[in-house]
């Protein structure tokens, strides 16, 4: 199956209105996917039977069965690193042997994740103290993969939280770690700084800071520091005792290690057996996608979906719309995920590509962005793909009717878009209101909705850890998938690197100790302003 067959379906259909396919009354059976009681239904996009057809075989045709195979079982498929891609392995409560260059890596991450247990639960009983007394306050000190994943989890699991108190720094910006640490007392929080090499510049000027907040309180800082981390010349130069450093395989990737050491302040937070609940959750959609076919496969069929909707229909973006408060971040978590994984202008071979990559990924729970930037989905000149996500249930009971309504919102917003409101519908309406004439066609054109835009809706029991994680572990194999069909690499992410060097080479620039020979107009220009500014 080539693309010029998916592209010919699409140009044969593309007027077509996707109500039109609900006269087949199993229509909305047939375009959806179960897992356990999650249900993913795509049946309100424009793709039919023999779209569908075609983009599975276009996904058989691209090796993700293969693939699939080889990223599970150890091989290096991150070739531009010669890494394996093994994430999933830190959620292998099977222990299923998984062998990279010969050595079963499963004794190591469950020893490491007893650690992870006993540490975490040492802090939640208050065996571990500050020099104040029990830790009231985790600090977690990180920034991309090892900020985003446990701040996301941290917000999407509160209903679990019995632990201290978790706060979060990411940004350079002194305002970010002055805030948080601001109202905490230095002699009873802990600190955990999370970097695989304790070299990333935000985080250690941040660990930095952090650790002379507390110095000027605390005899000892560094006794009340862990680091999530593999270095452990740097950690132990830093003063973090060995017992406190927990690390990881070069195999895990930022973006991906919220299963592993970085997500150890969520356990805190939790504890150890909700956190191994989120593992199993997150196992629980590894089988499914390795055992499934791909026409029911819900990680395939998302990813499919996706490839539908940018590379051969066109709309470079999508929304993510989870009616989940708790889930806040996510949006922001999967931006990452998948603009970091997929945003690639080169194959694996490192040809260009022939087309577009990733889609830009943006977001907000509902019903908040109902009342932002739903006007421009629903009547705006592009059209963006949705995908919806809800709860049948959430976790405060004397509030129900507030869930019904959240639920009632979700779903009338995806029949919004799919219905529309035509010319004819919308006169009569401003026809009852008493408005004739010109003014009468005026108004009811500005009360037209178009439809016909597609959406997805994921609908699952209760954010329970264990749901939380098969969420997760569903968007990662999506985002693999569409990585594998659009032939890259969705494991490296070399697009940060040159940022970071030339920040590093600017620095002298900035504060008068370099005259930034070389450097452009406007990057000098720009430098002399805000160095006149701040006097």
């Amino acid at each position: 199956m080539t693309w010029k067959t998916l592209h010919d379906l699409h140009a044969a259909t593309e007027g077509r209105r996707i109500l039109s396919l609900f006269d087949d009354p199993k229509r909305a059976e047939a375009f959806s996917a179960r897992f356990g009681d999650m249900l993913f239904d795509f049946s309100k996009t424009n793709i039919d039977a023999q779209a569908l057809d075609a983009l599975v075989e276009l996904a058989r045709g691209a090796d993700v069965e293969a693939r699939r195979t080889a990223m599970f079982t150890g091989e290096k498929i991150n070739e531009t690193e010669g890494r394996a891609v093994l994430h999933t392995a830190l959620r292998n409560l099977d222990e299923r042997p998984i062998f990279v260059d010969g050595e079963n890596v499963m004794p190591k991450v469950m020893e490491t994740l007893e650690r992870m247990g006993h540490f975490a639960e040492s802090v939640r009983s208050g065996q571990f103290k500050g020099q104040g007394g029990a830790i009231t306050d985790v600090v977690n000190i990180g920034i991309g993969g090892s900020d985003l994943g446990p701040v996301m989890a941290t917000l999407a699991l509160a209903p679990y939280h019995d632990g201290p108190r978790l706060h979060y720094v990411s940004n350079v910006d002194g305002a970010h770690i002055a805030d948080v640490l601001r109202p905490l007392n230095p002699e009873t929080t802990l600190v955990l700084v999370a970097s695989k090499t304790f070299t990333t510049i935000e985080t250690m000027t941040n660990a930095d800071t952090a650790k002379a907040w507390m110095g000027e309180v605390v005899k000892d800082p560094a006794s009340q520091f862990a680091a999530l981390s593999s270095n452990l010349e740097k950690t132990g130069a830093y003063g973090i005792d060995p017992e406190r450093v927990f690390g990881f395989e070069d195999w895990v990737g930022g973006r991906y290690s919220m299963w592993g050491p970085i997500g150890l302040p969520v356990m805190i937070a939790v504890g150890a057996a909700d956190f191994r609940a989120f593992l199993a959750g997150g196992l629980a959609m590894d089988k499914h996608f390795c055992e499934v076919p791909l026409a029911e496969n819900l990680p395939v069929l998302l990813a499919l979906v996706g490839i539908w909707h940018n590379q051969i229909c066109g709309h470079g973006t999508r929304a993510v719309l989870p009616y989940e408060q708790r889930l806040l971040r996510l949006p922001a978590y999967l931006q990452q995920l998948e603009m970091e994984s997929n945003g690639k202008r080169v194959s694996m071979d490192g040809k260009d590509l022939e087309r577009n990559s990733g889609p830009v990924v943006w977001g907000e729970p509902g019903t908040n962005g109902q009342h932002a930037f739903y006007q421009l989905i629903h009547q705006g000149t592009r059209v963006i793909p949705c995908e919806f996500m809800v709860a049948a249930e959430g976790h405060e009971p004397e509030l129900a009717h507030q869930h019904t309504l959240l639920v009632a919102n979700c779903l009338a917003q995806s029949e919004a878009l799919l219905r529309g409101r035509s010319l004819e519908e919308a006169t009569e309406i401003m026809a009852k209101k008493g408005l004739e004439g010109a003014e009468l066609e005026r108004q009811a054109r500005h009360r037209v909705f178009p439809g016909n835009r597609p959406s997805t809706t994921l609908v699952y029991p209760k954010l329970t850890p264990e749901i939380f994680g098969q969420i997760i572990a569903l968007y990662e194999h999506r985002v693999f998938v569409e990585g594998v069909i659009l032939g890259l690499n969705s494991f490296d992410q070399w697009g940060v690197e040159l940022g970071k060097e030339l920040a590093l080479a600017l620095q002298p620039v900035v504060t008068g100790q370099s005259d930034g020979a070389g450097k452009d107009g406007s990057t000098l220009g720009l430098v002399n302003h805000i160095r006149g500014l701040a006097g």
